[in-house]
């Protein structure tokens, strides 16, 4: 769980980020829902990459499993 959580962290921290910069130099609109979403593909893809503690953080209906 301890590694789960951490990637988790480093996830959300890092797709903030990258939606804050899409709004800042490419004129994105700042959104909570598509913030999510990419949240939720990103994790999936981490989680196919092998982040095995990821998966045991996300809710079944994220679909990372």
């Amino acid at each position: 769980m301890r590694k789960g959580l951490g990637t988790m962290t480093l996830l959300v921290h890092w797709m903030i980020w990258k939606h804050r910069n899409d709004c800042v130099f490419n004129g994105g609109r700042p959104s909570v829902n598509t913030l999510l979403t990419k949240i939720k593909e990103e994790a999936a893809l981490w989680a196919s990459a092998g982040a095995l503690g990821l998966r045991a953080m996300t809710p079944q209906t994220w679909d990372v499993h």
